[in-house]
């Protein structure tokens, strides 16, 4: 096949970063990819103005742009949001009860959760009508945008090919429980979803040398084994003290027992304990203070004689 060549003047040319090019590649959105191209001749413009020039329908352009924030290729929105500080989420238990009738009216007035609903889709599969009615209570319910629950889903299935390997997706359900802990702690824009998703992959950067200091291996952590390795990266522990914790476990249980070995780097973390350094100076014997004989200042010199 013979090379394509693009010609344009010079003041045709619009220059995009090998980085950009390869995320509108990569995501396979053809839709997203020209608006991109049109922001990118603009500089910037008003959705209405864009929409029209590409002659989309509002539902076309709202999946456009979902797809861009998602990739992280638009800094800010160029359709309102929705309010970005809703009030905090109620229990898990509380949970609405959604119609098919109350999904499909969401689908027909809400081009936004449309475009979710087709993107998730395309990471997931097709979902069933309970799955798809767990989507809606992450959007409508939790409060969480589009975008953010896009990115939501992407780091549960990271976190899931994580843990057993590439082909693993989360169920909804397990996306339903992770949405709730973006909530409580007001994830309600990209950029804090981004900055959370940056502290996570930090906190999992000392697992490894965790693992390997409690003589498990290479292998991946339980989810449950990885809430105590996080919350040991959060009291400040570096490694060698977990070794030091592990020790102290096995002396006394003869075997690892992760809520044992909690406890003793718990109880180091309320003393301000967390180098080898510091536990070992607070272990370290007490020396006796010389006893004071009847012989007066100098009794001391007889221990010599």
């Amino acid at each position: 096949m013979a090379d394509y060549m693009l010609h344009l003047t010079q003041e045709e040319n619009i220059v995009l970063g090998a980085g950009i090019v390869r995320r509108l590649i990569e995501y396979g959105s053809g839709d997203a990819a020209l608006l991109y191209l049109c922001l990118a001749r603009r500089g910037s413009a008003e959705p209405e103005k864009l929409r029209a020039e590409l002659r989309w329908s509002a539902e076309q352009f709202a999946a456009a742009e979902a797809a861009l924030r998602a990739m992280g290729l638009v800094g800010a929105p160029l359709t309102p949001e929705r309010p970005q500080t809703p009030p905090a989420p109620p229990p898990e238990t509380a949970l609405p009860e959604y119609s098919r009738e109350d999904v499909m009216g969401k689908l027909e007035s809400d081009a936004s959760f449309a475009a979710l609903l087709r993107e998730v889709e395309r990471k997931l599969g097709r979902l069933s009508d309970p799955s798809v009615r767990k989507l809606l209570g992450l959007y409508d319910y939790l409060g969480l945008p589009a975008d953010v629950v896009y990115l939501l889903v992407n780091y549960c299935i990271d976190r899931k090919a994580r843990q057993f390997g590439e082909g693993r997706l989360p169920t909804m359900r397990e996306i339903e429980k992770e949405g709730y802990v973006w909530a409580r702690q007001e994830l309600f824009s990209t950029a804090a979803a981004d900055a959370y998703i940056r502290r996570e992959k930090t906190r999992r950067g000392q697992f490894p040398e965790y693992m390997a200091a409690l003589r498990l291996g290479e292998r991946a952590p339980s989810p449950s084994e990885e809430r105590y390795l996080g919350a040991w990266a959060d009291m400040g522990f570096p490694p060698d003290t977990v070794a030091l914790a592990y020790d102290k476990t096995i002396l006394k249980c003869h075997e690892l027992k992760w809520p044992y070995l909690n406890g003793i780097l718990k109880r180091w973390h309320e003393k301000g304990m967390h180098t080898p350094e510091e536990v070992g100076a607070e272990n370290a014997p007490r020396k006796a203070a010389p006893k004071q004989g009847s012989g007066g200042r100098n009794a001391w010199m007889k221990d010599y004689d």
